[in-house]
């Protein structure tokens, strides 16, 4: 997949924000058409979508909460009326309120964060995987799946079962990319560092990732764009030999 693809469409969820959003203006600029999943900002979703046509791309928004297996269904049906799936960008994922310990968590939190960051990433994948392996009649395509470096650090004292979930995507993402290795499809993941973004906002510190730039080698936070950048790489020809591969763009933490 070069620079010049028009006819492969990549799905990305969580795409109308922060990672996703970069991520979706990158794919576009390389050729992709893009489906903009989104959970609940579906303004954020259309703006994305414009940005893409204003610059002579296609995109459409869908409405996706991944915790739903009927909204999956319907996200890749969308896909399939867009043209032929060449990538799925595993974006969506969730943190809880930072700063709760395990001890102090509910069953409700923790099957949240795990519906969304883990099964919903699984269900994703499986329906890629049916839509681009040579198995299934498919011309092969990318997985990449969003972890983080959560998942090496555990997180304590901050969101242990988000880290948790993460260290659930990198298991995963080995495991599935030797499993469909021999059927033209590459699966990677990414593990971002401290990004600015959103993300930090809805588990009520939205100044986390400056406030701990310090402890980081590069002795600043990462930008979406430099996440995004990783993603379409791995999404490229120039990554053909990459699989089952786990990459940390987290400035050195």
């Amino acid at each position: 997949m070069g620079a010049n693809v028009t006819d492969k469409v990549v799905v990305i969820t969580g795409g109308s924000r922060g990672i996703g959003r970069a991520t979706a203006l990158a794919a576009a600029a390389r050729g992709f058409r893009v489906v903009v999943g989104y959970a609940s900002n579906e303004a954020a979703a259309n703006e994305v979508v414009t940005e893409i046509e204003r610059k002579n791309g296609k995109a459409v928004a869908v409405k996706c909460d991944v915790a739903e297996e009927s909204d999956i269904l319907a996200l890749f049906k969308a896909a399939d009326q867009f043209g032929t799936l060449g990538a799925l960008v595993n974006n969506g994922g969730i943190v809880g309120q930072s700063g709760v310990r395990v001890d102090e968590m509910s069953a409700e939190r923790i099957q949240r964060v795990m519906a969304v960051n883990v099964t919903g990433s699984i269900l994703c994948a499986r329906e890629a995987v049916k839509r681009m392996s040579t198995k299934h009649g498919g011309k092969g395509g990318v997985i990449v799946n969003l972890s983080s470096v959560a998942a090496r650090l555990g997180a304590p004292n901050t969101y242990v079962d988000y880290a948790a979930s993460k260290g659930a995507v990198d298991s995963f993402t080995v495991g599935l990319g030797h499993e469909v290795a021999g059927e033209g499809i590459r699966v990677a993941a990414i593990r971002p560092g401290l990004i600015d973004t959103e993300i930090h906002a809805a588990g009520g510190e939205p100044d986390r990732a400056h406030r701990l730039a310090h402890m980081v080698p590069m002795q600043r936070v990462g930008t979406a764009e430099e996440i995004a950048n990783a993603i379409v790489w791995l999404m490229s020809d120039d990554a053909s030999y990459v699989t089952s591969a786990i990459l940390d763009v987290s400035g050195g933490r």
